[in-house]
């Protein structure tokens, strides 16, 4: 089991905030951990910031684990905030105690099969339109699924207020993909575990082939499987009290191992 007092950061996906997104996990997780729930830089202000890019938010991950006093730490990451924590994986490797995704929206522009590639020509095109227009946010939905499996419904009741900033800050994360990149051979000399949590009812031509590639990439891979679950619906929030098991597991295999 993790020792008491580990550092631990959480980096949300691009629509849900932080706190919202972990608190069913942080309840499981009790107190055997010292957790931060950071949120997004791409929401730190009304807008995205000028010249938006994923180094926006190394250097906030950065600060933030600094502000905590945290010197080593273990890292989470779901979807854009997955993509976010392999981006610091490569460029502080130093800093990670050990590294868990939950199906990071990007692992870098390489080794992408054709269906990626055209998923994401599409993801691009639906970043264009206009953010009032319902069906292209229903459609970029339904593609991170196993085709035929619906989104879940929204829930009652009006919006809450930090939805208004989500069109803009899905358009400006996947420009920064488009325009960023991870070195691979950064990814391979990551020495620390890394897990891997993959929901059967994800569109396969996205996550199924990013686990598989990111597999042959780190030296030290777990891969786990959750049945009946999608991206839309992630074990942190679904299955909070088997996530938890599963990470303070993973946890301490990298402590016993001294990373």
């Amino acid at each position: 089991m993790a020792k008491r007092g580990s550092g631990v950061v959480l980096l949300p996906g691009v629509v849900m905030p932080a706190a919202l997104a972990y608190g069913p996990l942080l309840d499981a997780l009790g107190d055997e951990v010292d957790p931060l729930a950071k949120d997004l830089e791409l929401y730190a202000g009304d807008t995205p910031p000028p010249g938006y890019a994923v180094d926006f938010e190394i250097d906030g991950l950065l600060s933030a684990a600094e502000e905590a006093g945290f010197e080593r730490f273990h890292l989470v990451g779901y979807s854009g905030g997955g993509a976010v924590s392999l981006a610091f994986a490569a460029r502080h490797p130093e800093r990670l105690r050990s590294l868990a995704l939950i199906e990071p929206a990007w692992d870098g522009n390489w080794e992408l099969s054709p269906a990626e590639e055209m998923l994401w020509r599409r993801f691009e095109e639906l970043a264009d339109v206009d953010p009032a227009e319902e069906e292209p946010m229903a459609e970029f939905m339904r593609m991170q699924l196993w085709p035929g499996v619906e989104p879940p419904a929204p829930p009652p009741g009006p919006e809450p207020p930090w939805m208004a900033k989500r069109p803009a800050g899905i358009r400006a994360l996947i420009a920064a993909f488009r325009d960023g990149g991870i070195d691979p051979e950064r990814l391979r000399a990551f020495e620390r575990p890394v897990y891997f949590a993959l929901g059967s009812l994800s569109n396969p031509d996205y996550w199924a082939h990013m686990a598989e590639r990111l597999g042959r990439t780190f030296g030290d891979f777990t891969l786990e499987v959750y049945e009946g679950r999608h991206h839309l619906d992630p074990p942190h929030r679904a299955e909070p009290q088997r996530f938890a098991a599963s990470l303070l597991s993973h946890w301490a295999r990298a402590e016993a191992a001294g990373t």
